[in-house]
This record gives structure tokens, C-alpha cells and sequence, in this order.
């Protein structure tokens, strides 16, 4: 008797000491600032190329509209929900680049947003649409959903299509390591990716008498930089059988790369 009762102790006591080794041991994870990655001063400028895909003609042409595109950091202001945000200033010209005998376009203004830099993630308002772009930990793989604030159908008033039913639904994510990255002969390093939406249906069309539809979201942001690439591309098609004018597109699509920044 007296052996088990002491094997019994001894079992005790072990569960014991192992149940406070487990409650004790914790996980240690550091990540990356949302500064490094989005630097919030007064007087910060990034200016990008912008290709801007349309469909004109009643949605059977389509179009590739090229701009320069400026975005300054004007200063420390409240958002509408009052919290301390940054108002960006955004500017627009014609893509030709200033020559001796073409010299480069005013910079004309095209409205503004906010960024708002929060403990874990950094949000952006504009247009009305509120989106969160950047989350911790910086990490591969970590996940949120950056477009939880999004009201139902945001661009129904713009588009008639269903790529934004569900968009609210989005799982933005961290694809790899921060890595150096090209793109029309500009090379930016230290980036990492936000992979946000790659959807496709009869993409490219092979068959014009089907539904096509596209929806792909990706921003790669630059250390001490900041967002130096964009893809953003909402359209769908409709073979329109037997329809006036014929098979039509609707939506849009924008590719934007950092030229220039101070």
C-alpha cells in the first residue's frame, strides 16, 4: 500500500510539474513596424505611372488611358470617425515624360483621403470606402479581412456587375518574405506582397458566347518607401446573346508603379 500510494505521489507530481510548464511557457514573435512599410511624414510624395483600363463604346471597346499620378502627404488631421489621420493629396497628368521640346504637364488636382495608422493595422478611407490595407504581424501567410468595413455591392452605382458581392468576404494575406521585385524595367527592394483577390472565369475569353469575369487585387509595398505597385481589376463580360450591339464589358481595370519618390 504504502508503494502505490507513493507511485500515486509521484504520478501527482509530475502532472503537476508539467501542467505548470505549459501554463508558464510563452511564444516570443516579433514583426515589423506598419511604419516601415507605410511612412506617414508631411511632405512625403510617391509618383506613380498609371494604366487605367476602360470600356467605351457602350462597353464593346476597350481602352488604356496612361497617367502620371502624385500622392502627397499633407498632414496630421482627423478622419470622419475623428481618430488622428494623415490627408493625402493626390495629383494627375498626362504620362509623357517632359522633353526639350515637350515639357512635362501641370500637375492638376484630383481629390484626396486618409490614412490611418492604428496599433495593429493601418487603414485607408476614400471615396467613402473604408479598407484596411496593412495588418501585424508582417509575417508570410498571416491573414485578415481588409475590407470588412465595406458596405454591400460598394460599386454598384458605378458598374453593373457581381465581381463586388462578396468583396467585404476578401482574405487579404502576406505571400512570402520581403523580396526585391520588378516591373517595367523599375526594381524595388525589401517588398512584400499583399495578395487580395485572383479570380478568373473564361479568362482569357475562348469561348465568346460564355460569361467571363475577372477580379485580381495585389499591392506590393517597399521598406521606408511604401506602396510601389498595384493591380486592381473589376470587370465582367456578358455575351449578350441575341442582345443589341452584341457581347459587352463592364468595370475597370488599373496597373500603378512607382516612378519617382523623395
Amino acid at each position: 500500500m504504502k508503494f502505490l500510494s507513493t507511485a500515486r505521489f509521484s504520478l501527482l507530481a509530475i502532472a503537476t510539474i508539467t501542467l505548470f510548464s505549459c501554463t508558464k511557457k510563452t511564444e516570443t514573435f516579433t514583426s515589423e513596424a506598419l511604419a516601415d512599410y507605410i511612412p506617414l511624414t508631411a511632405g512625403k510624395y510617391i509618383t506613380y505611372r498609371l494604366d487605367s483600363m476602360v470600356f467605351t463604346n457602350f462597353g464593346r471597346t476597350i481602352e488604356t488611358h496612361k497617367y502620371q499620378v502624385k500622392h502627397v502627404i499633407d498632414a496630421s488631421i482627423p478622419d470622419n470617425l475623428g481618430r488622428p489621420s494623415y490627408r493625402v493629396y493626390r495629383y494627375t497628368r498626362d504620362s509623357v515624360n517632359a522633353t526639350s521640346w515637350t515639357p512635362a504637364q501641370p500637375w492638376i488636382p484630383s481629390g484626396s483621403y486618409f490614412i490611418t495608422p492604428l496599433t495593429d493595422q493601418v487603414e485607408v478611407v476614400e471615396d467613402n470606402l473604408r479598407f484596411i490595407k496593412m495588418h501585424l504581424p508582417i509575417t508570410d501567410g498571416f491573414s485578415w479581412k481588409g475590407n470588412k468595413y465595406l458596405p454591400p455591392d460598394p460599386y454598384s452605382s458605378l458598374y453593373n456587375f457581381s465581381n463586388d458581392d462578396n468583396m467585404e468576404d476578401w482574405d487579404f494575406y502576406f505571400d512570402n518574405a520581403a523580396t526585391s521585385f520588378s516591373y517595367r524595367g523599375y526594381t524595388y527592394s525589401n517588398v512584400h506582397s499583399i495578395e487580395e483577390a485572383d479570380e478568373s472565369f473564361n479568362v482569357p475569353i475562348t469561348i465568346p458566347t460564355a460569361y467571363a469575369a475577372k477580379s485580381r487585387s495585389v499591392e506590393r509595398y517597399s521598406k521606408t518607401i511604401g506602396l510601389v505597385y498595384r493591380e486592381y481589376t473589376l470587370w465582367e463580360y456578358q455575351p449578350n446573346p441575341g442582345g443589341a450591339g452584341g457581347p459587352y464589358y463592364t468595370g475597370f481595370g488599373i496597373t500603378e508603379w512607382m516612378i519617382d519618390h523623395n
